[in-house]
């Protein structure tokens, strides 16, 4: 699975992004076929602090707005719950990511705290 907005950033520059507020996020989006209803995650975003999560969302709620709807039952419940996830600002997976460790704040001798 590939991160996007992590182009030409070391993993310092990335850890030290996180420590200010910065978060990685996978979005949610939902396609139904006749019976069968499909909920999958998009790739990881990173979202820089003053980023909005929601508008690099809107891709993956559209796609869930015009075509997840027509599963049944799934289409419709599945549909619901990814647009709220999406408009939450997704779901975020720093820790998934990043080991707690690297993006705890560092203390004055430069290593995280433990």
């Amino acid at each position: 699975m590939a991160i996007r907005g992590i182009e030409n950033m070391t993993a310092e520059q990335v850890a030290a992004e996180v420590r200010t507020g910065a978060r990685f996020v996978v979005f949610q989006y939902c396609i139904s076929v006749v019976v069968m209803t499909f909920k999958r995650g998009s790739d990881v975003y990173f979202i820089r602090p003053g980023d909005s999560a929601v508008s690099k969302g809107v891709p993956f709620t559209l796609i869930s707005l015009f075509l997840g709807w027509w599963g049944i039952p799934w289409g419709p419940i599945w549909t619901i719950s990814t647009i709220v996830k999406n408009l939450g600002g997704g779901l975020d997976v720093t820790n998934r990511v990043l080991p707690p460790a690297a993006s705890a704040p560092a203390n004055e001798g430069g290593t995280p705290f433990v």
